[in-house]
């Protein structure tokens, strides 16, 4: 069978350093009529698996540890004895969710999933959270970037940036070498593409993300951002200084 790509949109309410914030997530479901992977797991199971249907749950991936990632993991995973995979860098923000459980895998950088007739490729993309990861599926053209990368430009936690110069360095190292038509499906908000991202990118490093009632000048030195980070600190590549 063709792999195939489906969304579920789920919504509720994450609490972020005390302050609850309303949020919608993309589920993904990558597969075919019978097996499927699940991505990022949000909080209502039960509409998952019925998108899921009959078919066969191989795997419950995770792009961060974050509640509205993992909420429905377990659940999910459980019914047909799935495994659970996130990065172990999130493992700390997982049981801030799960108090008493692990995920089954470790997720690591090139590290493969296989389902139907196409692999996800691991890619670490942290910024948002330290183990924030993409899949790359080239078979399908597309690529799952979790809060990393979203229709809007890089994504935030409760409105800010927890790790900017990361997060970019992630963002134009990794995801911006793809093709320029590879859709990019994130855990919130619609689809666009990669090319449709990318001449925005010089924008973001100048400090277009986090200038807020700066003149122009003030930035122009290199000094910091509103973040905390400073614009020389961020690199393009993995070899960049």
């Amino acid at each position: 069978m063709t792999a195939r790509i489906e969304r579920v949109v789920t919504e509720g309410v994450v609490d972020i350093d005390g302050t609850e914030h309303k949020v919608e997530n993309n589920t993904w479901i990558v597969g075919d009529d019978d097996e499927v992977i699940v991505i990022d797991a949000a909080r209502d199971a039960e509409k998952i698996l019925e998108q899921v249907g009959e078919r066969e749950v191989l795997a419950v991936i995770c792009t961060a540890g974050l509640p509205d990632h993992v909420g429905a993991s377990i659940e999910v995973a459980s019914r047909d004895e799935a495994v659970v995979a996130l990065h172990p860098k999130d493992k700390p923000l997982w049981r801030e969710t799960w108090s008493e459980t692990w995920p089954d895998i470790d997720m690591e950088d090139d590290g493969v999933f296989e389902v139907a007739d196409v692999q996800l490729d691991v890619m670490e993309t942290p910024g948002v959270s330290p183990g924030g990861v993409s899949l790359y599926c080239e078979g399908l053209g597309a690529v799952f970037t979790g809060k990393a990368l979203q229709a809007d430009g890089p994504g935030k936690l409760g409105g800010e940036y927890p790790a900017l110069a990361d997060q970019l360095t992630s963002i134009g190292g990794r995801l911006f070498t793809l093709p320029g038509d590879t859709r990019v499906l994130a855990a919130h908000g619609d689809e666009v593409t990669v090319g449709d991202l990318e001449p925005h990118f010089d924008d973001w490093v100048s400090g277009s993300l986090t200038r807020v009632d700066t003149e122009p000048s003030e930035l122009a030195d290199g000094g910091p951002l509103t973040d905390g980070t400073k614009i020389s600190g961020i690199r393009l590549g993995p070899g960049d200084e």
